[in-house]
């Protein structure tokens, strides 16, 4: 049986202006959708997984486009409750080599930041479903939000489901001190956390220099100790991090690592060189591949190589969505990277 897969979060209208244009250079916006945890089940779904997003979306125009949007990709919407009076919208506007990306969000009052947190059966939604998925933005949105993630934790755990949290912590939703109240305690809940440095030394109080997770300077020894704090002081079964180094806008190298609580084992997957297409979605791919992974049986090597491949190719696709398949990940975790013409 495909195991069932479960992410909730918001889904938001992604604008963008044309190839490396600045925002509104021209006076055309490419509409497109993403969002953190809708990447994440998209790119279950295109993995082979069944999978299932939660969230809220306003009736109208709008609204009715990301829905077909998100079944287009294969993921149920059942689940996509209906109601308030806008989507969140991100601006992105795509660097070129010494020129960053940039990203703007208006998303203040957006439908599901009125989500009522009694309108989620969580226990109903969650019973027959292998792994749940959702980010540290889905809490910063409002108190119903935040709310609504701390009851599916609760469901989650009295059922056996396996907790995902990403904390993609985002300066721009909500102050370091709300996110720290709200992030701590729904880290005790979760069994992968996927978190940066900063991250595990601001928000989570782990004590880990400056620098340490850097890949030009990476200290594994560190890094191992300080996912093993994070281990056994918030009870987490394993603890992820994506590693960039920023060669330019344009070129980024790519891995991660992965620590195992259980066989207390630190894993480093392999290095990618990337021309970026599209950078954006690239840790909401590497989610989706460990999930996948793990849920398919591989060794925790393995698994972490796949990860890391999957959201590797995901920058060099437009867009949040990750549009690739089991056998075009697997081509490039065994090392064919030659971009060579497939007929």
């Amino acid at each position: 049986m495909t195991p069932k897969i479960v992410a909730f979060g918001e889904l938001l209208l992604r604008l963008s202006p044309p190839g490396h244009e600045r925002l509104f250079q021209s006076p055309s916006l490419t509409a497109t959708f993403g969002g953190g945890e809708a990447n994440v089940a998209i790119s279950l779904a295109h993995l082979g997984m069944d999978s299932r997003f939660v969230t809220r979306l306003p009736s109208n125009a709008v609204g009715d486009a990301a829905v077909r949007a998100l079944r287009a990709e294969g993921v149920a919407v059942d689940a996509v409750q209906r109601g308030g009076s806008r989507m969140g919208i991100y601006f992105a506007e795509a660097g070129a080599s010494p020129r960053p990306w940039t990203v703007v969000y208006d998303r203040a009052h957006s439908a599901i930041c009125e989500l009522d947190p009694s309108s989620v059966r969580w226990p109903e939604m969650l019973r027959g479903v292998a792994w749940f998925h959702t980010s540290g933005i889905t809490p910063a949105l409002g108190p119903g939000p935040a709310e609504c993630t701390r009851r599916a934790f609760e469901a989650a755990r009295e059922l056996g489901v396996t907790v995902s949290l990403d904390f993609n912590y985002r300066r721009m939703l909500w102050s370091e001190l709300s996110a720290k109240e709200v992030l701590r305690p729904l880290a005790r809940w979760v069994d992968l956390l996927v978190a940066g440095e900063e991250d595990l030394r601001t928000l989570l109080g782990i004590p880990i220099a400056q620098g340490t997770f850097d890949p030009d300077r990476l200290d594994l020894r560190a890094c191992e100790t300080a996912a093993e704090r994070v281990v056994a002081d918030y009870g987490v079964r394993q603890v992820a991090t994506t590693l960039r180094e920023s060669l330019s806008a344009s070129d980024n190298g790519w891995s991660a690592l992965l620590y195992d609580g259980p066989s207390k084992t630190l894993h480093r997957g392999p290095r990618h060189v990337i021309h970026l297409v599209d950078r954006i979605g690239a840790g909401d791919s590497f989610v989706a591949g460990l999930v996948f992974a793990q849920l398919d049986g591989r060794p925790l090597d393995e698994a972490l190589r796949f990860a890391v491949a999957a959201s590797a190719l995901k920058q060099t696709i437009p867009g949040d969505f990750n549009r690739v398949s089991v056998d075009e990940v697997e081509r490039l975790a065994a090392g064919d990277e030659g971009g060579r013409v497939r007929r």
